[in-house]
């Protein structure tokens, strides 16, 4: 792929989410109604009507890549096991929190390569911000209406100083607490989706663990933000998180952190130890 080529797909997946954005805020300000999928997470229009636009953008940018998005029909492994490039899709990311009216939902858009994200971008409907990054080209926030027009975005180093930490603001756990029990002096920060990783890529805070179950679709596109930014995204045995390596789509417990020269696997709670790497 060439650098230009590169371009061309960031610009065309930036110009989908904002579409896709536009259009769950159509039914954000109207009254909509709430489904329950078959694992009980909540599904409503806007999850659906960002799905079918984002899927026919890039099937047509692209239509020789698969487009995997949460809203897919679900595909077996021994098919999805082919594909060396394709694009992973969160059309709605923190549905609980678009029920909730309280604007922390994102749109995710990420190009899959050779099991890594190599094409990250997270749109947030409410305010009009885009965060986007591409491998080896750093990481971007775009203000909505604003010039220049993006500003490069790096993560930040931890010097001993109070640790401010994200948190889930749907999702919170016992074992999180036990997590800030073991760090001591710290700040959390409480959001939905993945303005978490977004906002340790902008160096607003040092770390966000998640103990609990993801999907891959939730984590792709904020994890090549956060690497771009200088940043990682791992299991907790601080191992990069890898894309469709298996027949389930959920991600292992994980850490996002903005300094790699601490040890920070040494806070998690028992029980949720890195799983082997997948071969």
């Amino acid at each position: 792929m060439t650098v230009k080529d590169a371009g061309v797909l960031l610009d065309t997946a930036i110009a989908l989410s904002i579409e896709a954005g536009h259009a769950i805020m159509k039914i954000y300000a109207q009254d909509f109604s709430v489904a329950k999928k078959d694992d009980l997470s909540p599904l409503t229009e806007a999850d659906m009507a960002a799905h079918h636009i984002i899927v026919a953008g890039l099937e047509k940018l692209t239509p020789e890549l698969p487009v995997l998005s949460e809203e897919s029909a679900a595909l077996p492994f021994a098919t999805r096991a082919t594909w060396n490039r394709y694009w992973l899709v969160d059309p709605l990311d923190g549905t609980r929190e678009f029920v909730k009216r309280n604007g922390e939902f994102t749109v995710n858009i990420a190009l899959i390569e050779n099991h890594k994200p190599v094409l990250g971008v997270v749109y947030v409907p409410v305010t009009g911000i885009c965060y986007y990054a591409r491998q080896g080209q750093g990481a971007y926030k775009q203000e909505a209406d604003k010039t220049p027009a993006a500003s490069r975005i790096h993560t930040r180093t931890w010097n001993g100083e109070q640790l401010i930490v994200a948190g889930s603001q749907s999702h919170r756990s016992n074992d999180f607490d036990i997590f800030l029990a073991n760090v001591g002096d710290c700040k959390v920060i409480s959001i939905g989706s993945s303005l978490k990783s977004c906002l340790v890529a902008e160096g607003k805070v040092h770390i966000y663990p998640r103990l609990g179950l993801t999907s891959e679709w939730d984590t792709a596109a904020a994890q090549c933000i956060v690497e771009e930014a200088g940043g990682q995204l791992t299991d907790t045995g601080l191992r990069p998180l890898r894309y469709n390596t298996k027949e389930s789509l959920l991600n292992p417990s994980f850490l996002v952190f903005g300094d790699a020269r601490y040890d920070w696997s040494k806070y998690v709670p028992t029980g949720h130890a890195a799983p082997a790497l997948a071969k």
